[in-house]
Parts: structure tokens; sequence; C-alpha cells
């Protein structure tokens, strides 16, 4: 068994596991594509608009707000006109990095056993 699977829940019960914290964290139907997207450096509003077809201006604020409270994402407004506003990963949101690629591998490595016996 893996460590994080030897731990006992505590006094708090499931919603104190750690990895149960970063799920809530990412939860959300965007905000890994939105992280993904940031991987690559910074983005503005539009950019990020553009690259995650279907998103809603009203969605993508909301998941940006989120993910910037949670210490993921830093959002720098510049006083110009028209308003600049870009959006870049903090170093905790750099950190999800190996944590997207295991996610990738495991999705790349097809379907999942229950699936694949249908």
């Amino acid at each position: 068994m893996t460590a994080f699977l030897d731990e006992p829940q505590g006094p708090g019960g499931p919603q104190h596991c750690p990895a149960e914290l970063a799920l809530q964290v990412m939860r959300g139907r965007w905000k890994v594509l939105i992280v993904r997207e940031l991987i690559a450096g910074t983005r503005r509003f539009s950019a990020l608009k553009r690259s995650l077809a279907g998103v809603s201006h009203k969605v993508l604020t909301a998941q940006l707000r989120e993910l910037e409270t949670d210490g993921v994402v830093e959002r720098r407004v510049f006083a110009q006109v028209p308003p600049r506003v870009d959006y870049d990963l903090t170093e905790r949101g750099r950190a999800l990095l190996p944590l997207l690629e295991g996610l990738h591998a495991w999705g790349a490595a097809g379907q999942p056993a229950a699936e694949a016996g249908e």
C-alpha cells in the first residue's frame, strides 16, 4: 500500500486527507485545463478564453478566482486602456506539474479495466 492510504483519517475524517484537499482545489471542469494552459507561461484572460473552447466568460472568471484564492494562480492587473489582466502560475501552481503529468500518463495508458471488459 502507498503511504497516504496508511495514514489515519483523524478526527476530521476524509476532508482532512491531503489528497482530498488537493482534489478540492482542482475541482471544476476547467481548472486542470487552465493550469495546463498556464504551464506554458503568462496568459491574458482573452487568450485563456480562446484556448478553452466552450468556457463562458463568467465560468472562466469564477474558476480563475478560485484558483487565485487557493494560491495556484497569480492575477496581475495593468492600469491601461483597454484594461489588461495577466494570469500566471504561482510556485504552488507549478508544483502541480508532476501531478498533471501523472494524470496525463494514466489517461494515455487507455481505458480503465472495467470499461475494457465491456
